[in-house]
């Protein structure tokens, strides 16, 4: 497709790292200044607001891998953040929620991330800001590996395209 920019600016896979390196940066400086990990805030983050997920979806949605998830938790949990507990219908899966202390210790990150939001997306304004999280919602769920959970509300579902 003829373009105007070189390849890496106009091949959406470099813009969605790039835009998400220079952002995620930003929070991510704020974060450790709590006294967190990035990946730390990433499950927290994941599971805030959330009902107990299995490790495998925690890990997709904190984009890390499973191992390292599982290595974390279990800091976490010892920390008292997260608490493991077998699946009601099948106790071979382990499921994952916050802590009241869990909730606590981000609570305050939380509001600051949505801060950090709001002065992202302002010079976008309210239209295209909503319109950016529903485009990106969907590429997420065109693209998501079948073994996680459903697609975003208001996502397209991959099997029915």
């Amino acid at each position: 497709m003829p373009n105007d920019q070189p390849f890496v600016g106009a091949y959406l896979p470099a813009l969605l790292a790039q835009a998400s390196h220079l952002i995620s940066t930003e929070f991510h400086a704020i974060v450790q200044a709590n006294g967190l990990s990035v990946l730390e805030w990433r499950v927290l983050a994941t599971l805030a607001d959330s009902g107990p997920i299995n490790i495998g979806q925690l890990a997709q949605q904190s984009v890390s891998k499973q191992p390292t998830v599982t290595r974390l938790l279990d800091r976490m949990e010892q920390q008292g953040y997260v608490e493991r507990l077998s699946a009601a219908k099948d106790r071979r899966l382990t499921l994952v929620r916050m802590t009241r202390a869990g909730d606590k210790m981000i609570a305050g990150l939380i509001r600051e991330a949505h801060a950090h939001e709001a002065s992202v997306l302002e010079p976008l304004g309210a239209k295209r800001s909503k319109e950016l999280k529903k485009v990106l919602r969907e590429l997420i769920a065109l693209h998501r590996p079948a073994l996680t959970a459903p697609p975003a509300p208001g996502a397209p579902d991959r099997k029915a395209n």
